[in-house]
């Protein structure tokens, strides 16, 4: 485990309507001897810092942790984990043997079981554990559960449990949860900045993380594929309701040709979404077999987390995915018609008010 950061930080105290679940979950952590971490399909800076610091967690009570993920951990967000070889890919033979060694499935960033995908057959019969701040959807991951859809991010809950536990407060640990707060709160720009959360992130900072290091290495970094695959994707821009909904199509063919991978679509949702008079924002990622993956936003008033659910998928109030299948022709028209119903009532915003 790496060394310990020195600091004087502020106190913080868990919210006592979540401090019981921190407690069993922190009790569970330490009862066992090996544990399988994961995230949801198409990790983020969220899933990825939390499991960091969980790593951190599980190493000072000593237990055996290791990371496994549905699909492939990605390369933006390794530099968090001291230790690669605790990455382990889902259809590896490791992967296996340590999910049928483990006694205990530690999920994090989700609460549903479609969400680990194939992880979720390597740890059958296994107990689990979640934490996580969506809403709870129809398919719900059972176990012992530290969940809360007020907590800005999965970070906000995996920092309690370390202050709980008084740490360990190394590197990795301090600069995963940076980074998860980071990530999933836009860098403090989307409504989930709560004071809560700034008042961690400040604390993290006192313990060493280093938010210019930090943005420099999560957003400064890109491949040049990244800006030529949006130079294309822009050309698919369109807006319709009063301009009021926007939304932009990843082609299939561009990103296979440009060796894309989905760390490269950071941030293109956005894209729609800062449209001066724009209120639900979508990208539309052409999959294989007449599928698309779906990302919906919001910026003021509707809760795309209902409107993901009519297809399907779920999230939070601003921000919400699915996956679809048809045709993107298809799709946009469906998301026309719902996108439509959600946005009666909602007054057409002129350029430069409210922005």
């Amino acid at each position: 485990m790496n060394h310990l950061i020195e600091a004087d930080p502020m106190s913080h105290t868990t919210p006592e309507h979540r401090r019981d679940a921190v407690r069993e979950v922190l009790e569970t952590l330490r009862g066992a001897r090996s544990v399988l971490l994961t995230t949801h399909l198409n990790a983020d800076g969220d899933g990825t810092g939390c499991q960091a610091a969980l790593l951190e967690l599980l190493a000072s009570m000593g237990v055996e942790g290791w990371i496994v993920n549905p699909t492939p951990f990605p390369e933006q967000y390794r530099f968090l984990i001291g230790d690669e070889q605790r990455i382990l890919p889902a259809d590896s033979e490791e992967a296996a043997q340590r999910g049928g060694d483990a006694d205990l499935c530690l999920v994090v960033d989700t609460g549903e079981v479609s969400r680990i995908g194939r992880v979720n057959g390597l740890v059958r019969g296994v107990p689990r554990v979640v934490i996580d701040h969506h809403p709870p959807g129809d398919d719900a991951i059972e176990g012992v559960r530290l969940i809360d859809p007020g907590a800005g991010a999965a970070g906000e809950l995996v920092f309690d449990l370390l202050a709980e536990a008084d740490g360990p407060w190394s590197r990795q640990a301090v600069e995963g949860l940076y980074v998860a707060i980071l990530t999933d709160t836009g860098s403090f720009r989307f409504s989930n900045s709560t004071p809560a959360i700034h008042r961690i992130a400040a604390e993290l900072v006192e313990r060493g993380a280093s938010p210019d290091r930090l943005h420099q290495r999560v957003y400064g970094s890109h491949h040049r594929r990244r800006f030529e695959l949006l130079r294309r994707c822009l050309g698919t821009l369109r807006t319709d309701r009063g301009g009021r909904l926007a939304w932009m199509i990843v082609p299939r063919e561009d990103y296979r040709e440009l060796g894309c991978t989905p760390e490269d679509l950071d941030g293109f949702v956005d894209v729609p979404r800062e449209i001066a008079g724009v209120e639900v924002a979508v990208l539309i990622r052409e999959m294989d077999d007449e599928a698309a993956k779906v990302s919906f936003r919001s910026n003021r008033v509707v809760d795309v987390n209902r409107l993901a659910r009519r297809f399907g998928g779920g999230g939070h109030v601003r921000a919400a995915g699915a996956l679809v299948s048809g045709t993107v022709e298809e799709l946009v028209e469906r998301i026309r018609r719902e996108a439509g119903r959600h946005l009666e009532g909602v007054p057409v915003e002129e350029p430069g008010e409210g922005k």
